[in-house]
């Protein structure tokens, strides 16, 4: 595996939705695949954490297989961390009824991270070249669907974004792709 491009997409298992079920761990994770290998102490200051705190969630990630050391730079003292994969993979809909609650805890962890990335955002976008702000979108659409209909278009949109996928060209910028779809249910809403 090359140290700066993840092989492959990984389908997260149980125990995957446990390690990710903790928004660091995502940010950590997704900061390694959109920027390459780095050690937890430049982690930790990027993120403004405890380098403890970003060594102990980066041996979480290794733990569950999604990220592995890179040997070929830093010491034992300075270990660096590199993703083993592009991108995670978790569709509810797959999963039986054992790993729901695994299932929710990832979700929970996953709004909390992209929250987090869009307050970030929040500061930067005004600042993006005039090129790549006038590429962008930022749009909210309300459908009135069906669970199955929810399905489809998920399907759908998802075989719209992989056709965009380049596996082996490293050229481009990177660009985050949110999706999300779910019902606007109220809290007395029958669920």
């Amino acid at each position: 595996m090359n140290a700066q491009e993840p092989a492959e997409d990984v389908v997260l298992d149980v125990a995957a939705l446990r390690v990710l079920a903790h928004p660091m761990r995502l940010t950590l994770l997704e900061h390694l695949r959109q920027h390459g290998p780095a050690t937890a102490r430049q982690l930790a200051e990027h993120y403004e954490i405890d380098s403890g705190a970003a060594s102990y969630h980066l041996r979480q990630l290794a733990a569950g297989g999604l990220i592995d050391e890179d040997t070929q730079r830093g010491t034992k003292r300075d270990r660096w961390w590199q993703a083993r994969h592009r991108s995670s993979v978790h569709d509810p809909a797959r999963g039986g009824p054992d790993e729901r609650e695994d299932s929710r805890g990832y979700l929970h962890a996953v709004l909390l991270a992209y929250s987090d990335q869009l307050r970030r955002l929040a500061y930067t976008a005004p600042l993006l070249p005039d090129e790549w702000y006038e590429a962008s979108t930022f749009s909210n659409y309300t459908l009135r669907l069906t669970p199955d209909e929810l399905l489809e278009l998920k399907s759908e949109l998802a075989a719209v974004i992989n056709r965009y996928r380049r596996d082996d060209d490293a050229t481009g910028t990177p660009v985050a792709i949110q999706l999300h779809g779910y019902p606007l249910l109220e809290p007395d809403d029958d669920a």
